[in-house]
C-alpha cells in the first residue's frame, strides 16, 4: 500500500491503481485498438490486444470489487479506435461497463469519442484531494495521478538487469505504468519525467504482496 495525499493507495502489479476507500480503479494508457491502427499502416499485427487488454481489466474489476473506473487517457490509440473495437472487445468492455461507471480523460491519442461506446469523458477531474489528468503539470502543485509516459525501471545487480513497468512517485504526482498489452515504456532516469514530476522521484514496483521502492537517483548513478 501507498500512502499519497494522505490517501490510501494500493498499487497493483497489472499496472492498475485501486482506492479502496472510494472503490475507485485507475489504469492509463489503454492504448486500444494499436494493432488495427498500424494494420492500416502496412504493419500487421496479431489483432487480439483490446481483447486482452480489456479481459485483464475486467478480471482486475472483479478482484477490487471497484464501482468505479478512470481510465487515465490514451484509452484507445486514435480517436477511431471506438468504430473499430471488435465484437469480443466490445463484449468484455460491455461486461467491465455492468460492473463500474467509468469515466474516461481525454489524452493526446485519443478524445471524448470513447464515452460513445460506455461512460462519460472528461478533460481532467478532481476527486477528492487528487487531480486527475493524462500528462502531469509540473506547474501544478495539487496531488496529481496521470499517465502518458509509460514509466519502466531498469534495476542492475550482480551483473544482471531486469527491465519492468513501473509506478512513478514524485512528492506530489504518481504517474501509472501504461496498461495496455502493446503499449512500450519510457525509462525513468529519462530527463522527460523530471521536467514532469520535479522532486525525488521514486520507481515503485508492486511483487508478491510487497510494493519495492528504488530511488531513481541511485538507478542513474
Amino acid at each position: 500500500m501507498l500512502l499519497f495525499a494522505g490517501e490510501t493507495l494500493v498499487p497493483l502489479s497489472c499496472g492498475a491503481l485501486y482506492w479502496p476507500a472510494r472503490a475507485t480503479l485507475f489504469a492509463a494508457d489503454l492504448h486500444l485498438e494499436k494493432a488495427s491502427h498500424f494494420a492500416r499502416r502496412g504493419w500487421p499485427l496479431p489483432p487480439y490486444d483490446s481483447e486482452a487488454t480489456l479481459t485483464r481489466l475486467h478480471q482486475t474489476l472483479l478482484e477490487t470489487r471497484a464501482t468505479t473506473l478512470i481510465a487515465l487517457g490514451d484509452s484507445f490509440h486514435d480517436a477511431h479506435g471506438p468504430s473499430r473495437l471488435p465484437a469480443p472487445a466490445r463484449a468484455k468492455l460491455a461486461a467491465i461497463a455492468a460492473h463500474a461507471q467509468i469515466l474516461w480523460i481525454t489524452g493526446n491519442h485519443d478524445d471524448d469519442t470513447a464515452a460513445q461506446l460506455h461512460g462519460t469523458a472528461h478533460e481532467s477531474l478532481t476527486l477528492g484531494p487528487l487531480t486527475l489528468r493524462h500528462e502531469a503539470d509540473p506547474q501544478d502543485p495539487a496531488p496529481e495521478l496521470s499517465g502518458h509516459f509509460h514509466p519502466k525501471v531498469t534495476i542492475r545487480h550482480k551483473g544482471r538487469s531486469v527491465r519492468r513497468r513501473c509506478f512513478a512517485l514524485s512528492p506530489t504526482k504518481l504517474i501509472l505504468p501504461a496498461y495496455g498489452s502493446l503499449a512500450g515504456g519510457l525509462d525513468l532516469t529519462d530527463p522527460a519525467f523530471a521536467a514532469a514530476a520535479p522532486g525525488a522521484l521514486t520507481a515503485l514496483i508492486p511483487e508478491a504482496g510487497q510494493l519495492l521502492r528504488f530511488p531513481v537517483a541511485q538507478l542513474a548513478a
